[in-house]
């Protein structure tokens, strides 16, 4: 079986090397470069370092290395998507569309197709039922990146393999340490892939400018401070705010007229819901109900943690919505929900919220 090996220079996907050696295969390597060139005014992602490591790693296994660039199919599609979101006063989340454009779409398109297989090092599994493949959870809670991976297709997740899904990410930093990987030390990555070390801030401010504008007690409508325009701020944010007297937490954004809703205290009422519309629900695998009728109890995700929240969903036409068994804070239009079965086992698909 010819296997194909996405490879970042992380102590994940170098495990995922190891093991597909141990199982008798020989990947072929590829690290894409996704990161900010210099002609956009940044200097890149700090790839040269992962490259000399993943160099180092395809050496040790004696396996063919490719470096293969994505910038400008990354850009219209990831980066064009964030900047566009955050102006229209979204939050968007450019990890779940990297993996369903780029990683598994532009990726495939170009050199994945001519492979049966492609690995890569996140925390996810998969489960066969009935002839057909399902995206499931990861054994690490912790660590679990199904949420990331929520707008895959079903075509995408059949050819997936996920090797360290099975394991804890601890139990991966030992298998690097005993195999002396060069990689075994490195710290995971934060942050936006594409920004590197750029400031996120600094980056919506070169595409976006400054647009002065209140920030406003909402129980009170007392204006309290200013801000910078309201695509720097996001539902749920405490930080970053300037204001004093805190803690204080974005709880609404009025986008005509550039303002910021903020409410006072460690854990405000304000912050909470349990209504969460959706448009353009995605099932990854198929629709596991049908026909629809009563509304289908689920566990869900609206942001990346290791727990899930139970819930019921219903449809009407084309419009997907979850009602939370529990209140849950900072629910931002933009994100996406991603929902699973009743055990938190099968990820189903996921929707954007509005």
């Amino acid at each position: 079986m010819e296997i194909a090996a996405l490879v970042s220079g992380g102590v994940d996907s170098s495990v995922v090397v190891h093991l597909l050696k141990e199982q008798g295969y020989e990947p072929t390597l590829f690290y894409i470069r996704i990161g900010m060139e210099e002609k956009d005014g940044y200097v890149s992602c700090p790839s040269e370092e992962d490259i000399e490591i993943t160099t180092l790693i395809a050496q040790t296994y004696g396996c063919r290395f490719e470096i293969v660039s994505l910038h400008e199919e990354y850009w219209d599609k990831v980066v064009s998507y964030t900047i566009e979101s955050v102006k229209r006063g979204l939050t968007p989340n450019p990890d779940v569309m990297c993996n369903k454009y780029i990683k598994f779409g532009c990726f495939e398109d170009r050199w994945g197709k001519d492979f049966d297989k492609i690995a890569t090092g996140h925390y996810a599994t998969t489960t066969e039922i009935g002839g057909k493949t399902w995206l499931s959870t990861a054994r690490d809670p912790v660590k679990d990146q199904t949420d990331f991976l929520g707008q895959i297709t079903n075509l995408q997740i059949a050819k997936l393999m996920f090797p360290i899904g099975h394991l804890m990410k601890r139990e991966v930093r030992a298998i690097a340490a005993a195999q002396h990987l060069p990689s075994a030390r490195r710290k995971d990555s934060q942050g936006i892939c594409f920004l590197g070390k750029i400031n996120y801030n600094d980056f919506i401010e070169r595409y976006l400018g400054r647009m002065p504008g209140d920030i406003i007690e909402l129980e009170t409508g007392k204006i309290i401070g200013r801000h910078n325009g309201f695509w720097f701020h996001t539902i749920g944010q405490r930080k970053g705010l300037g204001l004093s007297g805190g803690p204080w937490f974005v709880i609404k954004k009025d986008i005509e007229q550039n303002i910021i809703y903020v409410s006072n205290g460690y854990d405000p009422e304000t912050q909470y819901g349990t209504s969460i519309g959706m448009q353009g629900f995605h099932f990854i695998t198929e629709d596991p109900w049908g026909e629809f009728g009563d509304a289908k109890e689920i566990t869900f995700k609206i942001r990346h943690t290791p727990d899930f929240t139970r819930g019921w969903l219903t449809r009407r036409g084309d419009f997907y919505h979850i009602e939370s068994e529990k209140k849950i804070q900072g629910i931002a239009a933009g994100q996406f929900a991603v929902v699973y079965d009743n055990n938190s086992h099968l990820c189903i698909g996921s929707g954007m919220i509005v």
